[in-house]
């Protein structure tokens, strides 16, 4: 054999998780279903409830990191895109032709923006504008039609729009229907510089003052407005944050045993996205570390009233880092198509009604008195 030779491509490690029992009593009353993305293993989870147990599906998507949410729809960032979804749940009842009703809610791809290797982190969806995080760029932007991506505002420590992840800017509070708070990981201004003094050098920013609200924080993610109140995740260190954003100070909520990305709200809960450390050059040094538990990756749902874990999504192999985490209410059992599915060219939409374009409903000339209305599902008023 040459040396030369291409050599065989390891297979994917199979995905393995488990639910605690408070998680699986938390998900029976939720009234929805959890969209979690995972960079590390290169999927999208959609985490159900079935009527008698918490279900899971995953689907590839290259390198996805943030999810938004906004009615119907669902926004992906990826390495290169920002996919936008809508939910065709009529289509969701037959998506399975012998088991009718297993979903409802089916995730359709309906656009894609192309970015570019923007790093591309929290995504926001507002109206008809998507926000991001644009990494790469140290700056928060919007996708264009005419552009990889549209500049609206950058840290004031930053100096220049380059690619050269300056400060590691991630996240995205959004406020009375816009974007008005951010995390990044330093208030540097040089190529990577934020990795020097990544243990306490993260900062939570205003944009409309330009101003620090919270510093000293370990590599933060995940900064979010809920119930009038500021929240991030102070991810280094394992914990959730409240945020008085009037005084600069914040509580620890909780701490959690896992280096925290992802967080959303169902009522008096909180959703956190917890990880294992894989990559020691990047997060090696970490508080989180010093503590001495071992770590989980999975969602953990918090009791933001006592600030009392309330159950456990853990994912025991094949996945060991986890991105972002929303809350997808009324919804039960989703499916996702990417576009590596045949069923996602068989679904058909429009306003008014909706359609399985499949050879079980095509019409043959030796049965013309087949009923060809059978896939058809008019869309409700």
């Amino acid at each position: 054999m040459s040396e030369f030779a291409a050599l065989p491509t390891p297979a994917p490690l199979a995905v393995a998780c488990a639910a605690s029992p408070a998680f699986q009593d938390w998900m029976a009353n939720a009234g929805g279903a959890l969209a979690v993305s995972t960079y590390q293993a290169g999927k999208v989870a959609l985490i159900g409830w079935d009527g008698q147990q918490v279900t899971l599906l995953m689907r590839e998507f290259d390198k996805p990191l943030g999810l938004g949410v906004s009615g119907d729809r669902l926004v992906l960032a990826t390495r290169r895109d920002v996919w936008v979804f809508a939910n065709a749940p009529l289509l969701a009842h037959d998506y399975l032709e012998n088991q009718p009703g297993r979903y409802d809610a089916l995730y359709l791809p309906r656009a894609t923006y192309h970015t570019g290797d923007l790093h591309a982190h929290d995504v926001a969806l507002l109206g008809d504008e998507i926000w991001l995080a644009a990494t790469r760029f140290s700056c928060l932007a919007k996708a264009s039609y005419d552009f990889n991506f549209l500049p609206v505002w950058k840290p004031p420590f930053v100096t220049d729009l380059v690619p050269e992840d300056r400060c590691h800017l991630n996240g995205i509070a959004v406020r009375d229907g816009r974007p008005r708070y951010v995390t990044a990981l330093g208030t540097t201004d040089a190529a990577g510089a934020w990795r020097e003094h990544k243990a306490t050098g993260g900062v939570l920013l205003d944009l409309e003052s330009n101003e620090i609200v919270l510093g000293n924080l370990a590599m933060p993610h995940s900064p979010r407005w809920h119930d009038g109140q500021l929240w991030a995740l102070n991810s280094g260190a394992g914990e959730l944050l409240r945020v008085d954003h009037q005084r600069g100070r914040a509580e620890a909520v909780c701490r959690l045993p896992g280096y925290l990305r992802g967080l959303c709200f169902c009522g008096p809960y909180a959703l956190v996205g917890l990880c294992k450390i894989r990559e020691r050059h990047i997060f090696g040094g970490l508080p989180i570390q010093q503590r001495g538990d071992p770590l989980r990756c999975g969602v953990a749902v918090v009791d933001l009233r006592s600030g009392e874990e309330q159950g456990l999504f853990e994912f025991t192999a094949g996945c060991e880092e986890l991105y972002d985490v929303q809350f997808l209410p009324g919804v039960h059992r989703p499916m996702i198509l990417n576009l590596l599915r045949p069923e996602v060219h068989q679904a058909m939409t429009n306003p008014d009604s909706c359609y399985w374009l499949r050879p079980s409903s095509e019409i043959h000339e030796d049965n013309l008195k087949q009923d060809t209305w059978t896939e058809k599902l008019f869309c409700e008023e």
